[in-house]
């Protein structure tokens, strides 16, 4: 199994694309979110990942920068269903809200020859706070990390041999998450900027964490390998080396600082 970063940046980054991902096993693949708009249809392109093969996605939640990528990914789905061009169909996890939007946006946005196949062959699945579902062929649990700023799910697949892959979404840990972070082989989590540079970006009023925080709460919670995201994009072209850096100081296991299109390897 591996994960490809298609974006790894905030809200309003414009050095990198906002963070999204796929995750792939076999033949099987996994969209988590997809950014702010039709952009996330070139990270596909220079992926090397074609969306026809894109059959599961998961939404987080409704931020623009994570929940309008998924309408062009729908739209471009249900073309190529009408034309006979997407083979089998297409499941949609998200809690109630973020799926009740979507449908709305859908239904706005999108020519009734394209929504006709919601509910039909693209699935809407809401799931609730602790629900398991196969995910890709393993066993995944979607809970709410108890956003105070608009609901948001993450989740937990089991990776095999007792292993496991957690995402916490792009706010900072919450106690609530403690049954799924802790002991995680992989840990997806962000990291606004480094805590050297607090000052300047103002990490916790955005209710975002450091570098340094990220990484004293793995090291914590026991995690193996820890991945992070959702930066600032001042610091683009030093990212990785300042990040790990600052990052290495607190944190025992392997840390990831991938950019934009990295594939790491599971």
């Amino acid at each position: 199994m591996d994960i490809t970063l298609l974006g790894t940046g905030n809200a309003q980054a414009t050095a990198c694309y906002n963070t999204c991902f796929v995750m792939r096993d076999g033949e099987r693949r996994l969209l988590v979110d997809a950014g702010g708009g039709n952009g996330v249809l070139g990270q596909l392109k220079r992926a090397g990942i074609d969306w026809h093969d894109l059959h599961e996605i998961f939404v987080t939640h409704k931020h623009i920068d994570h929940l309008l990528g998924i309408i062009w990914i729908v739209r471009v789905i249900c073309q190529a269903m009408a034309k006979g061009d997407y083979e089998g169909e297409a499941v949609i996890y998200g809690h109630d809200e973020v799926l009740d939007l979507l449908r709305r946006m859908a239904d706005e946005l999108l020519q009734a020859k394209q929504t006709r196949f919601i509910g039909d062959r693209v699935h809407l699945v809401a799931v609730a706070d602790g629900e398991v579902r196969e995910v890709m062929g393993h066993r995944t649990t979607f809970f709410d990390i108890r956003s105070t700023k608009a609901k948001q799910f993450g989740f937990s697949m089991e990776l095999g041999d007792g292993r496991k892959l957690t995402c916490c979404g792009d706010e900072p840990y919450n106690e609530c998450e403690r049954a799924y972070a802790e002991g995680a082989t992989w840990l997806l989590h962000e990291a606004f900027c480094l805590h050297a540079e607090a000052d300047v970006f103002s990490p916790y009023e955005k209710h975002h964490s450091t570098v340094k925080d990220a990484c004293e709460l793995a090291e914590l919670l026991h995690v193996e390998n820890l991945v992070l995201y959702h930066t600032e994009d001042k610091n683009i072209a030093r990212r990785k080396e300042l990040y790990s850096q600052e990052g290495g100081a607190y944190f025992s296991g392997s840390l990831f600082v991938p950019d934009d299109l990295e594939t790491i390897v599971l």
